[in-house]
């Protein structure tokens, strides 16, 4: 065995030793954390697997001289998995910097650093101040990039719309509302072109006006060349409570586009792992001004086998769909258990039942609130509708959750949608009956929700989403709604209804 060999074997056995010890120490410090901590922070420490398959992501390693980004460093594991995945791919250099703002997780970054450098070409810094002050900064100040690769798992936090750090990344040129799009945001600015990143965040990025402004910048500075999907919302980060799914992808600066490789596993360990080649007009539909990220990762998907059949828009076919306006904690006062002489029915998700709206029933919530002056700009006039729940559980089995909601069956000249639903309608008014109920069955199909699926990754549905489905045409609304009664039917018989929609002689078209 040659010196070199034998330097080298030594070096697998100290980095095997560090991970085992960065997994014991991650543990301990998670269980010692409290939630309110967390969410403070926003952070969640990266598991060693995790940490080990974002390394393996990266390509441009062999005979480098990296200097990496890691912002939001914790106690030091993504760093450490890239080392290890660098050294044992021949990188001739790594200079690590590590950024932490968390004082009492800064000596435990040292630690694992400083083990580092003892054992291999690695020097480190460590900035426990704030990053995104200080690399907003400097872009703005237009400093040259100065990073080769960036490996990330940023806070997951709000950023508040007259917060420092927003105005700050303003004069970056970075609109966003979130910390873990704003880290990505910097980094990839901090890379010189052809630098590399990898990330773990939070999903809710593919989708919404929100993240609308940060999609448009990542895929304009950089190619998306591979995306994991976590199919489970809580493994991720067991112990944790995230609420999102995750998401795992690398961007390459500056990098012409091509497919991108999707993968999927149930959770963190990757033990059913499975990818598969997608062309980047699945990812991202041509001319989609709201570049929407699509993300399906098994070839049998019903949504990508379906989903081509229906193409409109809701433009397309002329119906609207909007927040419900109600807002009750503003307009509590004049809302009501039992009716009064002024009411009108109000309604929530819990009047929702087989598939259409049921009114009144006992619960939580008020059935009923008062028509008068300061009321009426949020009431809509009575009418059939369809209405989608906003918000899902964890690991609720469908994501859109519709109800019909049928004038003959509640009394009301005008009815009040709460905030918890969105309403679909026509022209601010309601839809005429049979597309109203062909819509209901549209949205209660796998098909629909699959697609939704595609770049939903949050426990909330909102208008935003509902616009960026593709429908059926009118006339197979109308043919679907003139076959439904008083509920809607079976999970089978509408995903038999979707799946017939075309074929010439379907009895269903009759």
């Amino acid at each position: 065995m040659t010196q070199m060999e034998s330097a080298h074997g030594s070096q697998i056995s100290t980095s095997s030793n560090l991970t085992k010890a960065l997994e014991r120490r991650r543990e301990s410090i998670a269980r010692g954390t409290t939630a309110r901590k967390k969410s403070e922070l926003g952070q969640f420490m990266t598991a060693a697997p995790i940490a080990n398959f974002m390394s393996r992501l990266f390509s441009g390693l062999s005979g480098a001289e990296i200097r990496l980004l890691d912002a939001g460093a914790g106690m030091g594991s993504l760093v450490a998995a890239f080392e290890r995945e660098a050294v044992n791919r021949g990188a001739v250099s790594i200079s690590a910097e590590a950024w932490e703002i968390d004082p009492e997780m800064v000596p435990h970054l040292e630690e694992t650093l400083m083990e580092l450098a003892a054992s291999s070409a690695f020097s480190y810094s460590i900035k426990d101040g704030d990053f995104v002050w200080a690399a907003s900064r400097d872009i703005a100040l237009r400093k040259p990039p100065r990073f080769t690769h960036a490996i990330l798992n940023p806070p997951y936090k709000k950023l508040g719309g007259k917060s420092d750090e927003r105005m700050a990344l303003r004069d970056a040129g970075i609109e966003t509302g979130n910390f873990y799009s704003a880290f990505v945001a910097l980094a990839l600015l901090l890379l010189e072109e052809g630098g590399e990143l990898v990330a773990i965040t939070p999903r809710s990025f593919c989708n919404g006006t929100y993240f609308r402004s940060f999609r448009q910048l990542m895929l304009v500075r950089a190619a998306l060349t591979h995306a994991h999907v976590f199919e489970s919302r809580t493994k991720a980060f067991k112990g944790d409570e995230v609420l999102q799914e995750n998401v795992i992808f690398r961007l390459v600066k500056g990098a012409q586009q091509g497919n991108v490789t999707v993968s999927t596993s149930t959770d963190g360990s990757f033990a059913d792992i499975r990818e598969r080649s997608v062309p980047f007009t699945e990812v991202v539909l041509p001319d989609d001004t709201e570049a929407i990220i699509h993300l399906v990762p098994d070839e049998d998907c019903v949504a990508r086998n379906e989903m081509a059949r229906f193409t409109n828009s809701l433009e397309d076919i002329g119906i609207g769909v909007a927040t419900g306006p109600v807002v009750d904690f503003r307009l509590r006062e004049y809302l009501s258990d039992e009716p009064r002489p002024t009411s009108v029915p109000l309604i929530y998700p819990m009047h929702f039942e087989n598939g259409f709206v049921i009114h009144p029933k006992t619960g939580k919530k008020p059935n009923w609130i008062d028509r008068n002056d300061t009321t009426e700009k949020w009431l809509m006039p009575s009418g059939h509708y369809v209405l989608v729940r906003r918000l899902s559980s964890k690991e609720e089995k469908r994501r859109l959750v519709p109800a019909v909601f049928d004038p003959a069956k509640i009394a009301g000249e005008k009815i009040g949608f709460e905030n918890h639903v969105n309403v679909f309608h026509g022209n601010k008014a309601g839809l005429p009956a049979d597309i109203a109920r062909g819509l209901a069955v549209w949205l209660g199909s796998t098909t629909a929700d699959e697609w939704l699926r595609r770049f939903n990754g949050h426990t909330q549905v909102n208008a935003g989403d509902l616009r960026a489905l593709r429908y059926p045409d009118l006339e197979t609304l109308k043919a679907w709604g003139r076959k439904i009664g008083d509920t809607l039917p079976s999970q089978e018989e509408i995903d038999a209804m979707v799946a017939q929609r075309g074929k010439a002689g379907s009895a269903w078209e009759r």
